[in-house]
């Protein structure tokens, strides 16, 4: 049996085992948390290398991945810096390709029932395959890019406003520390409402679910949830708030929906090539498993 491992900054609290059949092979896809203990995580990669068949690197991306150029998040890269024999993803694959599809799939099943056509992406720089969807379903975007990564209350507006923040802001970001970045360890269970505007302003939420989760507010009666890596829990909680629907870019598998780097490792693992896959073998492996975003009515 093939067997991938994201190994997260996040909640323990959120770690989970499936075992499924993919192209013909089972594979066991297993999360483990490190409550953001940085030491514990690149003590993990360095066990488990050349032990399992691919690494998700979760938590944390090894790199913005933008058209133009991937950016080092040197913080994460030095997580797994040991690791020789294991090939470790982030999910930047899967963004670029299954996520880049995901509007064109909401709008052919239920776009007549989102109006206005506007969006609030809590990071559309990390997302691009997400943000030039909105864009080619005709969505109006604001962004919060820098709210949340690095708690500047300003929103971004359109494509090109997005480009160039990213042009001036990631080669400094990438030297910052992860915990600047992105809430792990406990604070991922943290919420504190905030932005509420943007939240409430707009028909269609969108992003990261951590990122999402940290400042959503009571009150999102019939609001829509672009996300993924939701669990049981994620899901009642976004039904008493009044979700009406969620759509996650990956597959629901035993109640939840892992995070793009697991999913891409366990294409890596049952791909069998020792390395991670190219955007062409993952659009192949994505037509052959038919994958696309699921939608489950909440309310």
């Amino acid at each position: 049996m093939k067997h991938a491992i994201s190994i997260s900054l996040g909640s323990s609290t959120r770690d989970k085992v499936v075992e499924v059949e993919l192209l013909g092979q089972r594979v066991r896809i297993e999360r483990i948390g490190t409550d953001g203990d940085e030491k514990k995580a690149r003590e993990l990669y360095q066990d488990l290398d050349g032990k399992i068949d691919a690494f998700g690197v979760g938590g944390i991306d090894l790199a913005v991945h933008t058209p133009w150029k991937d950016y080092p998040l040197y913080g994460a890269t030095k997580l797994v810096k040991g690791v020789q024999h294991t090939p470790c993803v982030d999910g930047g694959g899967l963004k670029a390709t299954l996520e880049a599809q995901v509007m064109d799939y909401v709008e052919k099943e239920i776009g007549a029932q989102i109006q206005p056509k506007s969006a609030f992406l809590v990071a559309g720089i990390t997302r691009y395959g997400m943000t030039r969807s909105f864009f080619q379903n005709g969505y109006d975007c604001t962004f919060g890019d820098l709210m949340f990564g690095l708690g500047i209350p300003i929103p971004i507006r359109g494509e090109k406003t997005v480009e160039i923040v990213g042009r001036l802001l990631l080669p400094i970001v990438g030297r910052m520390p992860i915990s600047m970045l992105y809430p792990t360890g406990e604070k991922q269970l943290e919420i504190t409402p905030k932005y509420e505007r943007h939240y409430q302003g707009n028909t269609v939420i969108a992003g990261d679910w951590l990122y999402i989760k940290q400042h959503i507010p009571q009150d999102m009666e019939g609001k829509v949830i672009v996300t993924n890596t939701t669990t049981e829990d994620d899901i009642g909680f976004l039904a008493e708030r009044g979700i009406k629907f969620l759509v996650t870019t990956t597959p629901v598998m035993e109640g939840r929906s892992f995070g793009t780097n697991m999913l891409e490792a366990a294409l890596v693992a049952v791909a069998g090539k020792g390395r991670p896959l190219t955007k062409a073998e993952l659009e192949e492996i994505i037509t052959q498993l038919g994958l696309e975003p699921q939608i489950r009515e909440l309310n």
